[in-house]
């Protein structure tokens, strides 16, 4: 057996056609057929390398397709991801997401080591909002509790009440037990769970830099060209979730695909997770009205195949903060996943 921490890299064998025949078979209507050949030697070497190291992968829904499905051992949304690094077995995790999902995993299983494969995913989001803010709006709103959406640094984190996602944000906030609650920081998220509750929220002005870009006009244009079905992400502007058909968190997107079984639908979402979920319903055609996530796309095959070979880039957290947030992100724990679907 080679020596992981001397592993060169990997090229075409002329097998790899026959022991992925069924893998290569699923990629090929979702990514360039030419393509392929290139991906299977890196799928090849991480599986190989992940097993040796005793590892498991976890991928984000809108990472691409060759990782999707290729080299992740588990796949799903934020949350999905979250309860699964609580629940994981293996002592070594490699987040293929963003950063604030790896510092998630590692406040949730302290005692393991996380890697990512590349530490400038980041995240508009987590980035438009400091620790130093939390305190300031706790500061002008005495006594009010904080509800941070889980798109946020552990810093933040360790200020809040409690984390929520886009599967469980109405029940969190709810879950508070006041009048008023701090929601932050997407403030088309935080619109959107104020039109779903009683509750009054306090909203701060982050955005995704990925959903904000979306309009009306495109989502009635996706639906009066091509007759599809619509379905957004709550990060959307308010002027998307009125033209579709179903609001919600990519995995409830999923499914509603699966109840539904449409002719035709667009994703109003990252690109990616259209192109994953593809494969689950081949009989349905995905219109893409998507905008790429520029941070999601920083993880590629080789970068895995690199931080599995070298153990790193490693994500620590420091004690005194991850004590606080794991208590934010253990409120989000408890109250699951309860969105409509």
């Amino acid at each position: 057996m080679n020596d992981p921490d001397t592993l060169p890299l990997p090229v075409w064998r002329d097998e790899l056609e026959l022991e992925y025949a069924a893998l290569a078979e699923r990629l090929e209507p979702l990514v360039p057929c030419l393509e392929i050949p290139l991906h299977l030697p890196w799928i090849d070497a991480i599986n190989k390398l992940k097993k040796q190291r005793g590892a498991v992968i976890m991928a984000h829904s809108y990472q691409s397709p060759e990782i999707f499905h290729g080299v992740a051992d588990i796949t799903g949304d934020s949350l999905a991801l979250a309860q699964a690094a609580a629940a994981c077995d293996a002592d070594l995790i490699v987040l293929c997401g963003v950063h604030f999902m790896a510092e998630s995993a590692k406040i949730l299983a302290p005692g393991k080591t996380v890697l990512i494969p590349d530490v400038e995913a980041g995240c508009s989001l987590a980035a438009s909002i400091t620790a130093a803010d939390v305190r300031a709006l706790r500061a002008r709103h005495p006594g009010v509790p904080v509800v941070s959406y889980v798109n946020t640094t552990a810093e933040v984190k360790a200020e809040s009440d409690a984390c929520c996602t886009s599967a469980n944000a109405v029940e969190v906030v709810e879950a508070m037990g006041t009048a008023q609650v701090i929601f932050l920081p997407d403030r088309f998220l935080g619109n959107y769970v104020a039109s779903k509750t009683a509750v009054e929220l306090i909203l701060w002005s982050g955005s995704c830099e990925v959903h904000e870009q979306f309009t009306g006009q495109q989502a009635r244009h996706a639906r009066e060209q091509f007759n599809a079905r619509l379905l957004a992400h709550p990060e959307c502007p308010p002027d998307v979730w009125a033209e579709a058909d179903f609001v919600g968190s990519t995995t409830a997107m999923g499914k509603w695909l699966e109840r539904e079984r449409p002719a035709r639908v667009a994703l109003i979402t990252e690109c990616s997770m259209a192109d994953n979920l593809r494969a689950r319903f081949p009989d349905t055609e995905f219109i893409k009205p998507c905008n790429l996530c520029p941070h999601m796309q920083r993880i590629t095959l080789p970068k895995i195949h690199a931080c599995l070979r070298d153990l790193r880039p490693a994500v620590e957290v420091p004690e005194a903060v991850a004590t606080r947030a794991c208590m934010a992100l253990q409120r989000m724990l408890a109250v699951g996943r309860r969105e409509a679907v």
